[in-house]
């Protein structure tokens, strides 16, 4: 069965309601985002960021998986489907995909401020000051803010040194270290990209699906079942 990896960006949790920052303008009420998702952020005023992180929690906790999520799932019948993605949500999962990687955290989840291998999977949207973790140390979203390091990284470019194909959606492949990861997939192999506006990439063998992932998902599944299943 082929590898297929797929990176996904904010674009494919769109269509849920899932705001992207470049749809907030780079802004949340009247702060600038970096204010609400940095250390510095959460040092000088935990209480904003904790308030910003719930809402984006509560909305997550209301929205539903797409039909691009939804089409992901379908291809593991035919395909070794891994998923490496962008987005803080949980979509993937809750559509039912066996195998995602979170480049960037999970909004669903929480992590101790003094020990950042204690992680809590959260059944409720609200997180406040307070709540701490089993050695008493207060709990912050488990998120991958500006300026910090992106933990997974090396495993993610391990498994994109192992794919056979490679589907990019909803990622202007602007944000690095991920943008990176096409780097580390072997030359040559097919590469499709969903996206309703143009992206720009260096690599000249990509097969463009400019539609948004509900719509370009399923483009996708019938690309691949005639073109790619016995060859």
């Amino acid at each position: 069965m082929k590898k297929l990896i797929v990176l996904s960006g904010s674009g494919i949790s769109a269509e849920s309601g899932i705001k992207t920052f470049r749809e907030m303008g780079g802004l949340w009420e009247e702060y600038d985002v970096m204010e609400v998702a940095s250390p510095q952020a959460w040092d000088r005023n935990p209480e904003l960021v904790m308030r910003f992180y719930n809402e984006r929690r509560k909305k997550l906790f209301e929205a539903e998986p797409n039909l691009g999520h939804i089409g992901l799932v379908e291809l593991e019948e035919y395909f070794d489907v891994q998923i490496i993605t962008q987005n803080v949500d949980d979509l993937h999962e809750r559509a039912g995909s066996k195998k995602v990687l979170h480049l960037h955290g999970e909004l669903k989840k929480a992590r101790s401020t003094l020990d950042p291998t204690l992680i809590y999977e959260l059944d409720h949207w609200e997180l406040k000051l307070g709540d701490t973790c089993e050695h008493g140390s207060q709990l912050r979203p488990h998120i991958v803010w500006f300026g910090e390091a992106v933990t997974t990284i090396s495993e993610a470019a391990t498994i994109s040194e192992t794919a056979d194909i490679l589907v990019v959606i909803g990622t202007s492949l602007n944000v690095y270290p991920a943008a990176g990861l096409l780097d580390y997939t072997p030359p040559g192999i097919p590469i499709y990209l969903i996206d309703p506006n143009d992206v720009y990439t260096r690599n000249q063998q990509v097969t463009f699906i400019k539609e948004k992932a509900s719509v370009g998902v399923r483009r996708l599944i019938k690309i691949l079942k005639d073109n790619h299943l016995n060859d």
